[in-house]
């Protein structure tokens, strides 16, 4: 029986399968044709012909872009690098300026204006993306070259002697490049005729690899020159980049200096097919599957590029500004490909005051990745993997808000400004509007701080200490701030990048800024919570509001209980509005606001809410917790003596956490035996 159901659960997997594979897909991405049937698709779609800056720009705009400003500067969001394929897993948060300079080189390079003759290097602080934006790149250029809009084709020759084996050119080459040069600007000529004007030009530009150019060269002599007869050899096959492959995609990362060899890069001899050819400069004993070589037609990522031996910066400088590379004992080779390379700041001060490096600083276009500097982006890149799908204890609200703030602040630069801290600066670069600061006197501070997020702490850092406060708590089914903000601090004595003790102390001097905050946060949401009866907020509003009408028409209110015609309430007045700050001088505008805005809504024929108007909110919302928190009594939490009426009265608050703002029972409770323990000091501090 058990037989029978394992047989039946693996055909549904197979049905399944066969269901949703797709076969006419998988023959377009294994099409094999002639030349003269590529002709025919290079007419049909002159894409395919594009060169490997013009094919990565596309792809990047594939995904779309949106447009936005901020202080008057319009900025662009390309949604290529919210990496939607993989459900956001690599997104890059906070970096759209950055992302802008990079796209604009591709962009510059696929028009041919220079760019497309150096290095981009991706220079930042360890952590800040710049491998994440190279992964991303390769990978989408993988994924583009399987759809219709980013096909690619290579060229090969049919085996004399056995017409089933072709011998494919192994550096992917273009195949118009069989075409000879006296006909090179005639064929031009007549595949651009009818392209229209925004669409790239096609160029025929470099020749066949020496392995591919030795076979058309022995074709062409068996065939007495006849150009046409050559290419009825010729078989041509849609092209799919892979890394995992080494096709069209490479990746280079340096060694130790006495073990780097130049072979890695442009590739090297076959010892063992020089004996069947004769010469060790026969092509066919040679194997073209350097770095260089293997990338051709996409895209090669240097990591740590600067920490390469001088010896390859030759190889390096010929294929970023000739697009040449030089095998072993072959010449020159053409290549078509985008370089890009990454490096921290150590090493690239080394390149500025290394004079031998100085015809690589000329080829080279420098593009900063920093750290975020906005406290809402650096959030998401936590909460990218600390989530409920992928962490199975809860994490307490602010946890992952409190580490991130921490990691901002270190990034900063102390204001020159003396009337703003950087907590508020902080906050201003988060979008918080603060008064007296506008969004030109944001740019003017960031003008001010030119090396903002090119130091500090590394995300991967506070990742690390999340991931250890998940660990050493493993009977607590929730972690908190303070258990993250701990491991924060005590990985900072033995940080591998900071030497220096007094970065150290300042670090610790923003933890505890960090924990102020924290305080402050968790103490308005306790109040919030205490002060969350919807009924009790309506009856002080309503009562709120019938004394300051009576007030501003000059009329008594009638006392509900004695039915007596009285003042109004001046006492309840003004204890609602000093929550808000609203000074005495200024209470006689404050509540001819209000009825005016009650006014305008009656006309509308609409009903007053307190809730709209967020002063008002906050106000009432003060005075009643002024007012329940003496019947709470939650300073009794600290002694542990709770009576039966006051701890039915907390659990009410503590169940509002849980439903309201994401606290779990125990960081439910964890909180307000903390927010009651700052209360208990300040009625300390009062007694006093």
């Amino acid at each position: 029986m058990s037989s029978e159901l394992s047989n039946a659960a693996g055909r549904s997997i197979m049905d399944l399968i066969a269901e949703h594979q797709d076969l006419e897909q998988f023959r377009k991405k294994n099409w094999i044709g002639t030349f003269e049937q590529y002709l025919d698709i290079v007419k049909e779609n002159p894409k395919v012909t594009r060169n490997a800056f013009q094919r990565v720009y596309d792809m990047v705009l594939s995904y779309g872009k949106e447009e936005y400003e901020v202080a008057r500067e319009k900025r662009v969001r390309y949604r290529f690098f919210d990496d939607p394929d993989h459900n956001g897993q690599d997104a890059v948060f906070g970096l759209d300026e950055t992302l802008m300079a990079l796209v604009n080189a591709f962009e510059s390079a696929a028009k041919g204006y220079g760019i497309e003759r150096r290095v981009l290097l991706l220079h930042g602080p360890v952590g800040s993306s710049k491998s994440t934006i190279a992964r991303m790149l390769k990978k989408g250029l993988e994924r583009y070259s399987q759809s219709d809009a980013g096909a690619i084709y290579t060229l090969g020759f049919v085996d004399l002697e056995n017409p089933d084996l072709i011998h494919w050119c192994p550096m992917n080459g273009e195949p118009l490049h069989l075409i000879p040069q006296r006909f090179r600007s005639t064929v031009e000529e007549q595949l651009n005729a009818s392209l229209p004007p925004d669409c790239y030009r096609i160029r025929i530009t470099g020749e066949l690899c020496p392995f591919t150019r030795h076979l058309y060269s022995e074709r062409l002599k068996r065939y007495g020159g006849d150009w046409t007869q050559v290419v009825k050899d010729v078989r041509v096959k849609r092209l799919i980049l892979s890394e995992k492959d080494r096709i069209g995609i490479g990746t280079f990362q340096p060694k130790d200096e006495k073990n780097q060899d130049s072979t890695e890069l442009t590739g090297d001899i076959n010892y063992r097919k020089i004996a069947e050819y004769g010469s060790d400069s026969d092509p066919r004993a040679f194997n073209f599957d350097g770095e260089f070589n293997v990338a051709n037609r996409g895209i090669i990522e240097f990591v740590e590029v600067l920490k390469l031996d001088v010896a390859f910066l030759y190889d390096l400088l010929g294929a970023s500004q000739e697009h040449k590379v030089k095998p072993k004992k072959f010449a020159q080779t053409d290549i078509d490909e985008v370089i890009l390379g990454h490096t921290n700041e150590p090493e690239y001060r080394r390149l500025q005051s290394n004079e031998f490096m100085e015809a690589l600083r000329d080829r080279t276009v420098k593009i900063d990745v920093p750290y975020v500097t906005r406290l809402d982006d650096e959030i998401r890149i936590y909460k990218k993997d600390y989530n409920t799908e992928k962490v199975s204890k809860h994490i307490a609200p602010h946890t992952i808000e409190m580490a991130a703030m921490w990691a901002i602040l270190t990034r900063l630069e102390d204001p020159k400004n003396a009337n703003i801290s950087l907590m508020q600066k902080l906050k201003l670069y988060n979008g918080k509007s603060l008064p007296g600061f506008t969004e030109e006197n944001i740019k003017e501070l960031k003008e001010q701080s030119q090396s903002e997020g090119l130091h500090g702490i590394s995300p991967r850092y506070v990742q690390d200490k999340v991931s250890n406060a998940l660990v050493t708590h493993p009977t607590a089914t929730s972690i908190n701030p303070f258990m993250v903000l701990n491991e924060l601090e005590a990985g900072l004595k033995h940080h591998s990048l900071i030497n220096d003790e007094e970065v150290k102390a300042r670090y610790r001097e923003l933890l505890n800024m960090v924990k102020a905050e924290y305080e402050d946060a968790v103490k308005n949401e306790v109040r919030r919570a205490i002060a969350a009866d919807e009924d009790a907020l309506s009856r002080l509003c309503a009562n709120y509001i019938d004394n300051v009408k009576a007030y501003t028409q000059r009329e008594k209110v009638k006392n509900k209980y004695t039915g007596q015609y009285e003042e109004p309430d001046e006492r309840l007045m003004r204890s609602i509005e000093e929550k808000i700050e609203i000074p005495s001088s200024r209470k006689d505008d404050f509540r001819r606001e209000i009825m005016n805005y009650i006014g305008a809504l009656a006309i509308d024929g609409r009903k007053f809410d307190y809730r709209t108007n967020e002063r008002l909110h906050k106000a009432l919302e003060l005075k009643l917790f002024e007012d329940q928190k003496d019947t709470i009594k939650l300073t009794s939490l600290v002694s542990n003596v709770v009576d039966a009426d006051t701890q039915a009265k907390i659990d009410v608050v503590k169940s509002r956490l849980i439903r309201d703002y994401g606290y779990n029972e125990e960081s439910a409770t964890d909180v307000l035996n903390y927010v009651a323990s700052i209360f208990a000091r300040g009625d300390a501090k009062e007694d006093e």
